[in-house]
């Protein structure tokens, strides 16, 4: 060792030597690249979903972040976050993945066009915050946004989804820990050769009007292929149907009907269920004092539900964080908004990546949901109540005046009412042990063979409230996003709920093929310093990381210096 030592470091051109050792070292670097991960929460590691994803890119990716220029702290952060991980994707991506960040300030090559009117027009809204500074505060728009383009597709990226207005520190901390599981997903969708095959389920009065528009246009058809299924007059549901939906029925399904949604499921097709169990319509109560009786809609689903291992109850859950209503409090025609208990503003549940960082979800005339019987059967919450909900049952009377009274808090003792799970596992058909010759001669007929029990796990998801993915629509027919309050759209009580983000969620769960599911449960966990601690010691550490390495490089030269000197007198 002393000798390849003395080879590379000694002798009478050691510091060339040592320079060009160091210049062929860095030139290597350049060509091969490593890092160790040594996060908790393994940060700097991307999921095999995401790899998978990457490695098997065959076209070029253009990623451009809206995320460059005078920024506040806490989107600084989130910027060099976003630069992590889109270095991380090139690793594995090469020359398949270009990465720009642009100050949406600036205009484009070229025009007088600002990057923000661009934008702005593709329905990318910016946050506007308030930032203190020494001379005033100053207002700042910011465009938590990238977007993501091939040669023939292209999507946005919203990098932040706040639960509430005000953005606060561990919200965009859990909007970065999602940053992976975004731009993969993104990356996926328009990369896609084939997209994925859903269904629309009509015949039981299934709403297919402007209240579906959002739905439709912006959420199923852009992303997904889609039918129009009927289950009144179709022998089957065809295997080609990935997932099928049922939005909002009011009829009552046959037997047949539940043997075409039972047969799909026992055959690893995945169910999506929002449904009104009671007939409440805001439409019947009208605003002011007016009154309606909420009944059963006797849908026949219960045992189907059942079978699977859930029960939507025959109630209505009311809750103290709520959404409002326009109420006519004094009678003379000038309304007010106050809230109203039958609007709940639900909470995500915290076990399913489906919710993971998800913003609250506004759902109307919401029932509660148990889950029963069938143990191999994995049931998870994805949505619930507040802490401070109660439910009433059937036949339930709602009146326009109930919000004129101030609300008995000690009434609403229950905690976090389930109304919207997931169930995953091997189903058995409803019909197991009871299926009728009519039923088989249906079966045989179109050469359908009947299923028992399905031979691989399948999936779920029962939403009681059907309004949840349906959208309002203002002055007379202009739809609005679903999760939008028609009374407060356009005022500045207006405020954007996650029922979009939770069907995408949902969508993407019940179709994940690659795995991603695992990047969207990575946790960044946030480790904030002592602010009083900090600025107690501020003068100590800047001592210590400005004159500490000086002192280290004066002691060293002089011990190098003496050594040599003892070495060559």
């Amino acid at each position: 060792m002393k000798k390849i030592g003395h080879i590379l470091f000694g002798g009478k051109f050691w510091l060339l030597k040592s320079l060009l050792i160091l210049a062929v070292i860095n030139i290597a670097a350049t060509q091969v690249h490593t890092r160790l991960d040594l996060t908790a929460e393994k940060r700097f590691t991307l999921s095999y979903g995401t790899k998978k994803i990457l490695k098997e890119l065959k076209e070029p990716v253009n990623i451009q972040v809206y995320l460059e220029g005078n920024l506040p702290a806490a989107f600084k952060k989130m910027a060099a976050t976003t630069a992590d991980i889109l270095t991380e994707f090139k690793e594995v991506a090469g020359n398949n993945i270009s990465i720009e960040f642009i100050d949406p300030t600036t205009t484009m090559d070229g025009t007088e066009i600002k990057f923000s009117d661009t934008l702005t027009q593709l329905g990318l809204i910016p946050i506007n915050l308030t930032s203190q500074r020494e001379d005033g505060q100053e207002q700042q728009l910011v465009f938590p946004y990238a977007y993501i383009s091939t040669a023939n597709n292209a999507a946005p990226v919203t990098l932040y989804k706040g639960k509430t207005p005000r953005v606060s520190f561990q919200e965009t901390s859990n909007a970065e820990s999602l940053l992976e599981y975004q731009f993969a997903s993104a990356i996926a969708n328009v990369t896609l050769e084939q997209k994925h095959v859903v269904a629309y389920a009509t015949g039981n009065g299934e709403p297919e009007q402007l209240d579906t528009y959002d739905l439709v246009e912006n959420v199923l058809s852009p992303n997904y292929k889609l039918f129009t299924f009927n289950l009144e007059t179709q022998p089957f549901v065809p295997d080609e149907f990935e997932v099928l939906i049922i939005v909002k029925p009011t009829k009552p399904f046959t037997d047949q009907q539940k043997l075409k949604i039972d047969q799909f499921v026992m055959r690893g097709g995945k169910l999506m269920l929002f449904m009104d169990k009671l007939n409440a319509e805001l439409d019947s109560l009208g605003l002011g004092a007016g009154r309606v009786v909420a009944y059963d809609r006797d849908l026949q689903l219960n045992d189907l539900l059942f079978k699977y291992g859930v029960r939507v109850n025959p109630d209505l859950v009311m809750d103290l964080q709520c959404d409002v209503l326009p109420f006519d409090v004094n009678g003379n025609g000038q309304f007010e908004l106050l809230p109203w208990n039958y609007f709940l503003v639900m909470e995500p549940g915290s076990q399913s990546s489906i919710t993971k960082n998800l913003g609250y979800v506004s759902g109307k005339f919401v029932n509660s949901i148990d889950t029963v019987g069938e143990d191999h059967i994995k049931k998870t919450v994805l949505l619930h109540s507040s802490p401070n909900a109660r439910t009433i049952a059937t036949p339930a009377i709602i009146s326009g005046s109930e919000n004129e009274i101030a609300a008995q808090s000690e009434r609403y003792d229950k905690a976090n009412i389930p109304t919207a799970v997931l169930l995953e596992g091997k189903f058995e058909s409803l019909y197991a042990r009871r299926l009728m010759q009519w039923m088989k001669d249906s079966l045989a007929k179109y050469q359908v063979p009947y299923t028992q029990t399905a031979a691989e796990d399948g999936k779920i998801i029962v939403v009681a409230d059907g309004d949840v993915v349906l959208n309002g629509v203002v002055k007379g027919s202009q739809p609005i996003s679903m999760g939008m309050n028609a009374y407060t759209f356009g005022t500045q009580r207006e405020f954007p709920f996650a029922n979009k983000d939770f069907l995408l969620n949902c969508m993407s769960y019940m179709l994940d093929d690659t795995g991603l599911s695992e990047s969207r449960s990575k946790e960044i966990v946030p480790r904030l310093l002592d602010s009083k601690l900090v600025q107690a010691e501020e003068n100590n550490w800047k001592l210590i990381n400005i004159a500490l390495p000086v002192i280290l490089i004066i002691i060293f030269a002089f011990i190098y210096n003496f050594l040599r000197g003892k070495k060559y007198k």
